[in-house]
């Protein structure tokens, strides 16, 4: 089968429309078997030209010679055949990939700033983003030791990382980002039960 998530049955109906002599009548049962296809599959709806695909599809399933007045162009078989064109791959040389590149872009702009208290707070800048990173791919925990080794090895030893700096902590990061450790769930607060006591306790004791 071409498209095989439609069935055996959908094939045999499509098969039938070449029997079918009238042109009107074969397009109307085409119509009606595109709308069985739609409650087959009722995720092809969630895209905005769903029925265009599946007009497509009744012509792939047909073997490209169904001849009915069609909503939209047939697709030709050549087109649909046709190998798509080589995307190519990513020339970027990163040093440390879960840093990412515009990381790389930044390092490199930092190093040309002047030696001053404006160098020193974009380094900082960077290196808790560096860390940030660093958290998306590592879910656990990083030193600043680690972010401060790397910071300087992609500067080529060019920027280094202000002494008695203290970065922003795991946990800032991880709340500020939304991101989740590994192994740990978030908390769910304990939903107590509200109900009123029941009249049992407030009856009076019958006399």
């Amino acid at each position: 089968m071409a498209i095989p998530e439609y069935g055996r049955n959908i094939q045999t109906m499509i098969q039938h429309l070449d029997s079918i002599e009238d042109r009107v009548k074969r397009t109307q049962a085409a119509y009606y078997i595109v709308s069985v296809m739609a409650q087959m599959n009722p995720q092809v709806k969630e895209s905005a030209d769903y029925l265009h695909k599946l007009w497509d599809h009744l012509h792939i399933i047909s073997g490209y010679k169904l001849d009915v007045e069609s909503p939209y162009d047939p697709p030709r078989k050549e087109t649909l055949a046709r190998r798509p064109r080589h995307v190519g791959y990513n020339k970027n040389q990163i040093q440390f990939g879960h840093y990412g590149f515009y990381t790389a872009n930044l390092i490199n702009k930092a190093i040309l700033y002047d030696e001053g208290e404006e160098k020193e707070a974009l380094i900082v800048a960077i290196a808790n983003y560096m860390k940030k990173q660093y958290l998306s791919w590592n879910r656990d925990t990083v030193s600043d030791e680690v972010i401060a080794q790397g910071l300087n090895e992609l500067s080529g030893g060019r920027l280094t990382l202000p002494p008695n700096i203290k970065l922003a902590s795991v946990n800032e990061i991880i709340n500020k980002a939304g991101l989740v450790t590994q192994g740990v769930q978030p908390k769910h607060k304990k939903k107590f039960n509200q109900q009123k006591p029941t009249n049992q306790f407030h009856q009076k004791k019958k006399r």
